[in-house]
């Protein structure tokens, strides 16, 4: 009988991950299933396992390829992962070593817009309130674009036929491709920096998702963010849009569009100052009729017409015044008088003086005490009796009480 060979554990792990490698199958696999355990290194390198109902298979995507994802993998989320399956000899477990991923049923570029969508949305890059409203008469327009693009023919054209007196800058950027959106960052900073301008024109003509990317990459969101100068977001046509929108303090729907918006039209302009003149001059000739008015009444006027007129009115004015002030005082003195009268004749009435005219008298004792009953004075005392033509100084012999 043959004796059997023994292999060591490593070379267990060889041979299978010599059979893996070699099997052409197991190289190119798209495996679908839902991430979990879903972990970065610091190293760059991602893992994770995709599992569906009844398996799992753990999984690595290396720095390499992790850079060029264009979203941010989530536990939960349903994926299709590309790569090959391998072993690892010193833990002798096969894995997946991904080399793309997508998410299952949408587009990885769609995710990505709304992954960082929310996220600013939460960090309130979209608020109304940090909005800066646009210059209306703008003296100098910075575009940034292309200077290849049909669009920056189409703004300077428009700007030029709306408000010639505008000065357009343009700061020429790629709008396509990896470096697109440090470029576009970096000119948004560039015309701050400087203030080279009143506002800003940011944006490209029309193209697929991948084409219009770079304006949905968080750095030229948060350029745009910002900026201390107002900037117009005109990106593709009407239907196309993205992040910068959303951060800009004004969006256009399309380049042109921009272009109309961030100026106002000469056209109109001469129409409103013409119109402002013709009302002027109808205000004004309105004026100068009154006061051709008030010039003629005042030319015709007595006081002009007499110099004396005024003096002789003020004179009439005063006579009558005068008498006014006359009869007016007459009339209160002879009030005041009639209400003397009967003031006094009323205190006369009152008088004592009156009451003894009438046969009364007044008695007094020596010390001016009134004396009102016997039980004021004691027999022998001296009184004074005051009657209506003079005062009696008696003595008092007796007194009666009467009952």
């Amino acid at each position: 009988m043959e004796e059997q060979q023994v292999l060591g554990v490593t070379q267990v792990n060889e041979m299978v991950k010599t059979i893996l490698d070699g099997a052409p199958m197991l190289q190119k696999l798209l495996v679908r299933g839902e991430l979990s355990n879903y972990k970065m290194y610091p190293s760059g390198h991602h893992y994770f396992t995709l599992k569906d109902q009844d398996g799992a298979l753990r999984s690595v995507m290396f720095k390499g390829s992790a850079t060029k994802l264009r979203f941010q993998p989530q536990n939960g989320m349903k994926v299709i992962a590309s790569g090959r399956i391998a072993v690892f000899p010193r833990d002798g477990a096969y894995q997946l070593y991904c080399t793309s991923l997508s998410p299952d049923g949408i587009g990885d570029l769609y995710v990505a817009f709304e992954q960082l969508k929310e996220k600013l949305y939460q960090e309130g890059l979209f608020d109304q309130q940090y909005k800066k409203p646009l210059p209306a008469y703008p003296q100098t327009i910075a575009i940034i674009t292309s200077s290849a693009g049909a669009a920056v023919h189409d703004m300077i054209r428009i700007l030029r036929s709306r408000y010639p007196i505008a000065k357009v800058k343009l700061l020429p950027v790629r709008v396509q491709g990896v470096e697109a959106p440090a470029e576009i960052a970096g000119a948004i900073r560039f015309a701050n920096r400087h203030q080279l301008a009143d506002v800003i024109i940011t944006g490209r003509g029309g193209g697929s998702m991948e084409d219009l990317w770079a304006f949905n990459d968080e750095r030229v969101a948060r350029a745009i963010f910002a900026s201390d100068l107002p900037v117009i977001s005109a990106v593709g046509h009407e239907p196309d849009v993205t992040i910068a929108d959303f951060v800009a303090d004004a969006r256009a729907s399309t380049p042109s569009n921009a272009a109309e918006i961030v100026v106002p039209d000469q056209g109109e302009l001469l129409r409103n100052l013409q119109s402002m003149g013709g009302s002027l001059n109808y205000l004004q000739s309105q004026r100068i009729e009154q006061l051709r008015l008030q010039w003629d009444k005042l030319a015709t006027s007595r006081v002009l017409v007499n110099q004396m007129a005024y003096v002789e009115d003020k004179s009439m004015m005063l006579s009558y015044l005068q008498q006014r002030f006359g009869d007016v005082s007459a009339n209160i003195l002879g009030r005041k008088q009639q209400s003397l009268a009967v003031l006094a004749s009323s205190l006369d009435a009152m008088s004592p003086l009156k009451v003894l005219g009438r046969g009364y008298a007044m008695v007094q004792t020596k010390g001016g005490v009134i004396v009102k009953n016997c039980g004021d004075v004691a027999v022998g005392d001296q009184i004074n009796v005051t009657v209506g033509d003079g005062i009696l100084h008696c003595q008092v012999s007796e007194k009666e009480t009467i009952q």
